[in-house]
C-alpha cells in the first residue's frame, strides 16, 4: 500500500497521523465543541499540542464536556480540584481562563460559533510547504481583539490562528499533503483519494 503524503508536522507520533487524518482543518460547529476547541488551544500556548491531544479525554471530563454554561458555574473549589488533577495541564491562570472564557461565552449576542466563523476569510491560499503556513493573519488578529474586547483570555493572534487551521476556517494542509482542499469529512486512514 503506498503511503499517505501527508503534513510534515503529522507524522511525528501517531496520535498527530490519527489527529491530522480525522479532525485537523475539518469545518467545525457547535458552541461546546469550538469552546473545547478554544480552550484546549489555549491551554497548548507555550507547550507541545501532542501533551494537550493526549489528555484531551482528562480535560473533557475535568471541565464538564467544555459545557459552557456547566463550566461558567465553577467555583473556588472546581479550581482547587483542576489544580489537583494531574490528567491536565494544572496552570492556575490558564484554569482561570477557562471559566472566564465560559462565563463570556455566555454573555455572547450571538452564538460562538457564528461569532468564530465570521471571522474565516473568504479566500486563503493554500501553503506549498510549512515554512508558508503563518503564526498569525489579519484574521486571527482581528478575532483576537474581539475575543479580548469581549472579555475572553488567552487567546492571542497565534492562539487564534491556531484554532482557525484546527477547526477548519482556514485550510493549511500544505499543497502535497492527501488532505488539501478535502475540508469536507475526512478521508478514512488508509484510503487513496482520488
Amino acid at each position: 500500500m503506498n503511503e499517505l503524503s501527508r503534513c510534515g508536522w503529522a507524522t511525528s507520533a501517531p496520535d498527530y497521523v490519527a489527529y491530522h487524518d480525522e479532525e485537523w482543518g475539518v469545518p467545525l460547529r457547535g458552541e461546546q465543541e469550538l469552546f473545547e476547541r478554544l480552550s484546549l488551544e489555549a491551554f497548548q500556548s507555550g507547550l507541545s499540542w501532542l501533551i494537550i491531544l493526549r489528555k484531551r479525554p482528562n480535560f473533557r471530563a475535568a471541565f464538564a464536556g467544555f459545557d459552557p454554561a456547566a463550566v461558567a458555574a465553577f467555583g473556588d473549589a472546581d479550581v482547587a480540584r483542576l489544580l489537583g488533577d494531574a490528567g491536565i495541564v494544572r496552570n492556575r491562570l490558564k484554569i482561570e481562563a477557562a471559566i472566564a472564557n465560559a462565563r463570556a461565552v455566555l454573555e455572547l449576542d450571538r452564538p460562538l460559533d457564528e461569532l468564530l466563523w465570521s471571522f474565516a476569510p473568504a479566500q486563503h491560499a493554500r501553503p506549498a510547504t510549512l515554512a508558508e503556513v503563518p503564526a498569525t493573519t489579519p484574521e486571527s488578529k482581528a478575532m483576537a481583539k474581539e475575543l479580548k474586547r469581549r472579555g475572553f483570555r488567552f487567546v492571542g493572534p497565534t492562539t487564534c490562528y491556531a484554532l482557525m487551521q484546527a477547526a477548519g476556517l482556514v485550510d493549511d494542509h500544505v499543497a502535497d499533503c492527501f488532505r488539501a482542499g478535502r475540508t469536507g469529512s475526512p478521508t478514512p486512514v488508509g484510503s487513496i483519494p482520488d
